[in-house]
Formats: structure tokens, sequence, C-alpha cells
């Protein structure tokens, strides 16, 4: 076992994302832009689903930037035009509609997200903070993400844990989580499924299995119960018993940096 000084927070989120993982799984991820946004974005779950394959989950695979199971034992040494073109993969898919069909059919066992707000149910919003009508911001829209949340199986949710983002209800639902607990999600025509798990740089959550609140399922060792729930505009359902967040291991270490990420491109900030 390792202490908390001998590992970053994004090594412990690469860990902590990797478990959830499945042997078999097609994890869709998405584009970042540059630093936090793309370390969260890209970098983390790029890295999750290499050390998945590496320890558990040897025929998981990925979709990327219209990359359709790249092999991740040659991630490129730069993550620029030329070497994602040049990336070895089963297919480059270049129509999003291809995607969309994926998507829809319900092919994606797993996706990572993020976004400026989510609320205690889930639910994500990445188009306009205030009034949709005469926004405060206005967010880089629906994107992709609304049908990940309608048809994906098993969303994972990466984002750092603020006040901000952790809101009682989001200003608009650009993805429906659980929606307003309980059996909501269905009752509102959709298929079965929401968000599972919401990994953050100091804790762990999940959802409860019947009312669907978000739950506090562990904290890091960096922090305490107490700093997290500060962090909170929100208090989810806490246990009596909420467990530290399992650190990752010696061997989970050497594979991320020798093996995965050498040369620091995924996980930099």
């Amino acid at each position: 076992m390792t202490n908390s000084s001998e590992y970053t927070i994004n090594e412990l989120m690469v860990t902590a994302a990797a478990r959830e993982l499945q042997d078999g799984d097609l994890i869709f991820i998405g584009v970042g832009t540059a630093g936090r946004a793309f370390t969260l974005a890209c970098g983390i779950p790029i890295a999750a689903a290499r050390l998945a394959q590496e320890t558990h989950a040897p025929n998981l695979s990925i979709y990327w930037n219209n990359l359709l199971s790249p092999d991740l034992e040659q991630i490129p040494p730069r993550l620029t035009q030329h070497y994602l073109t040049t990336w070895p993969t089963s297919a480059q898919l270049h129509n999003c509609s291809d995607k969309n069909d994926m998507l829809s059919r319900g092919m994606f066992d797993v996706s990572f997200d993020s976004a400026p707000q989510i609320d205690r149910f889930g639910n994500l919003n990445i188009t306009a903070i205030g009034d949709y009508k005469k926004p405060t911001r206005r967010l880089i829209g629906c994107l992709a993400q609304t049908d990940h949340f309608a048809y994906v199986r098993r969303p994972l949710i990466l984002t750092d844990l603020k006040k901000r983002t952790f809101v009682d209800k989001v200003d608009f639902i650009t993805s429906v989580g659980h929606l307003d607990g309980g059996t909501s999600r269905t009752d509102a025509g959709l298929r079965p499924g929401g968000p599972s798990r919401v990994i953050t740089d100091k804790a762990v959550f999940g959802f409860h299995e019947e009312t669907k609140e978000m739950q506090l399922l562990s904290v890091h060792a960096t922090s305490s119960t107490e700093e997290v729930l500060a962090e909170m505009s929100f208090e989810p359902l806490v246990n009596d018993d909420v467990s530290a967040t399992q650190a990752p291991s010696s061997d989970e270490l050497r594979l991320i940096r020798e093996v995965i990420d050498p040369r620091r491109i995924l996980l930099t900030t």
C-alpha cells in the first residue's frame, strides 16, 4: 500500500476510474481543449482505459477523436493531428453520423463526461449559467453529451470538486442524469441508466440505488469528509462508514509512469 505523498491526485483519479471499467467495455472519450480541461476530458480517461487493459480488462477498447479502438500500447509521443492520423487503430470514423448511430444503438458501455454544473441527481449543464434566455455565461453547448446520458450504460463523471460546480439544481439540463430522483428518469421515457460514479480530486461519489441521490462513497487521503462537504452547494447522502479511496498500488503507479504516460502528455495538470 502506498501513502498519499507517493502519488499525485491525477494518478489516484486514474486508478479510481480504471477500477470502474470492465473487460469487453467499449468506452467513449470526448475531446478537450487544453490544461486541466484536457486532463479531465481526455488524459485521465485514456490513462484509465490503458491501466484497465494492463490489469483486469484486456479486451476493453475506446472510441476517441474519431479513432475506433486505437492501439493503447502505442500512445503517440504528442497528440497532434499528424500523430492522431497515423496512430494504429481499427478504424477512423470521419462522419459524425457514424458516432451518433453507435450512441443511439446503445453500443457504448461507458462514457467519460464533465461539466461546469452537476446537481444532486447527476444532471449536467454545459449550456448556460443563469437564465437560459439571458445567461450570465453562455457555455459550449450540448455537443453529444445529451446522447451520452441518454444511451450509454454507465457514464462516469470526472470533475474537480467545487461549490459552483456541485449545485442543488443545475440552471439548465443539458444531459439528463437521474432527473428528479427515484423512477423519474424512466418515467420520462428514458432508458434505465444515468451516471454511475462521480470521480473528483477530493472524493468519489455514487448514486443511491432507490432515491438516486448523490452519495459519498470514499474520501481521498489528502482530504476529509468535512472538506468535501464544504466544497458542495448541497449535502449528499453520507454513511457513517465512509471509506478512504483506495490508493494506487506500486504496480499501478509503475504502469502509469513507465508504460502508459512516460512523457507526461496525458496527466500534465
